[in-house]
């Protein structure tokens, strides 16, 4: 590290103490004490990017997850994120999983169709998340959305992340309905981009796994796109590990969606030192830097076949990145843009250290 990174390294580690998730708490408590924003000398980027059409002062973002409401949003747009996601919502309330939401785990890259993994104390970079979704009602979270929007600097811009909520009566076409429902009222409410979440390990019903299956996906997309005209339309996948997949879903929905964002998470089950399971068994997704080097492989599978296909999609990269050099292999892979979750939470300066480390 050059003596002017290093520098920039500690100014924003050293001038103040940036708050941040307390995985030890419950989600309620921190999603009622979110921070407020800061301000800060936020390094430039060399150039704008253009994700969907929409400029953006860099590529930084954050995905759905960590921004639990509209003060978080704020928080870490004060930070140097340029594009920031609102919590994935729904049409009604929806209560968190019990704690541990965030689970430190022992593990190095991971590819996929991993047995396990085995679980530790000391967070090292990678977590088990088992959140389940939760949502306020929508009277809430539409009146935050609005209220966020409202707040944030014009050049600073607002995804929310939807999803719908499945009933055990319901067709997909019902599915379709309550996604595109939870769509209109994030874009009347101001949302910049949607996000719709087909992808989620720790819930065991098809909304939480529809990238999987094309044509079902198929069916949601347009439905939302019906309901919320232009706005950008992001479809967050999850892990693809095979080009054939990648060409079926990228073909099914190219026509409704903007871009895509992957990957989120990679599924497994979580092992406890008795070699018992966590979650009762169930899979959860594991986020952090274990999914680095499959996330921008699959990044760099689907921008080869978005260019062989000429089929218009922006991808942003999610997954793994923790620092400048991780965002130029997303960058290099062919991602427009590129969020970060655990490390974000983590170390809420991040996005600063690499805004100052491209600037020097």
């Amino acid at each position: 590290m050059s003596r002017r990174i290093f520098a920039g390294f500690l100014k924003y580690h050293t001038d103040m103490n940036y708050p941040r998730y307390d995985r030890h708490q419950s989600y309620q408590w921190n999603y009622d004490h979110a921070p407020d924003p800061v301000a800060v000398d936020v390094p430039n980027w060399p150039a704008p990017i253009t994700l969907c059409g929409k400029s953006l002062k860099s590529p930084l973002g954050i995905p759905a997850g960590p921004l639990l409401n509209g003060r978080w949003c704020l928080y870490y747009a004060s930070l140097g994120f340029d594009l920031v996601t609102y919590k994935t919502v729904r049409s009604g309330v929806r209560p968190c999983y019990d704690l541990p939401n965030l689970q430190p785990v022992s593990v190095e890259m991971l590819q996929g169709g991993e047995a396990d993994v085995p679980i530790q104390n000391q967070m090292t970079g990678s977590w088990a998340v088992s959140y389940g979704m939760p949502s306020t009602e929508p009277e809430v979270w539409c009146a935050d959305v609005r209220l966020t929007r409202e707040l944030l600097p014009e050049d600073k811009l607002l995804s929310v992340s939807v999803v719908g909520t499945i009933q055990p009566d319901w067709t997909l076409q019902q599915l379709a309905d309550d996604y595109a429902l939870c769509a209109r009222l994030a874009v009347e409410s101001g949302a910049d981009f949607i996000e719709a979440n087909f992808s989620c390990p720790n819930v065991s019903t098809c909304d939480g796994q529809l990238y999987q299956n094309p044509s079902d996906c198929l069916t949601v997309v347009e439905k939302i796109r019906q309901q919320i005209g232009s706005t950008p339309l992001i479809g967050k996948i999850g892990r693809i590990m095979d080009s054939t997949a990648m060409q079926q879903l990228l073909s099914a929905i190219h026509p409704f969606v903007d871009a895509l964002a992957m990957t989120n998470s990679i599924a497994t089950r979580v092992r406890k030192a008795d070699g018992s399971y966590l979650f009762d068994g169930e899979m959860r997704g594991i986020c952090g830097k274990a999914t680095l080097d499959a996330s921008v492989e699959q990044t760099h599978m689907a921008k080869q076949l978005i260019e062989e296909n000429q089929f218009d999609l922006d991808l942003i990269g999610v997954g793994g990145a923790s620092c400048l050099e991780d965002v130029q292999r997303y960058l290099a892979a062919g991602a427009s843009a590129v969020h970060l979750a655990t490390a974000a939470m983590e170390a809420p300066e991040i996005g600063l250290n690499i805004k100052s480390a491209k600037a020097s």
